[in-house]
């Protein structure tokens, strides 16, 4: 049996379309015989960029809030290395917020 992982992140609305396909196409997503799979709810998320930050949004120093959704999925092990790469290459932020648990099996 694959082990599998629940991918979450959080991604600006302006985005959200582009990085979940970059994340699809690198595999997560499946789900038996569908793939595509996800979940996704706005929200609102804040921060505030550093010293020695690049922010996409917002000025150093100063607390920042921009409408994100909240993205999960499911990842295959055998896929999860290419599937954050390409959230990361896909994603505006310097660092997005990502999440990832390894799912225990369902029992059937």
């Amino acid at each position: 049996m694959t082990t599998l992982y629940k991918l979450c992140f959080y991604v600006p609305v302006s985005h959200v379309e582009t990085v979940k396909a970059a994340v699809f196409d690198a595999g997560a997503g499946r789900i038996g015989d569908y793939d595509r799979c996800s979940f996704q709810v706005l929200g609102q998320g804040q921060f505030r960029p550093l010293d020695g930050s690049n922010p996409y949004l917002g000025s150093q120093g100063q607390v920042e809030t921009v409408e994100e959704y909240r993205v999960e999925m499911i990842c295959q092990a055998d896929c999860l290395e290419p599937a954050v790469r390409a959230l990361h290459d896909a994603h505006p932020y310097e660092e997005p917020a990502i999440d990832l648990w390894q799912l225990a099996p369902l029992p059937v």
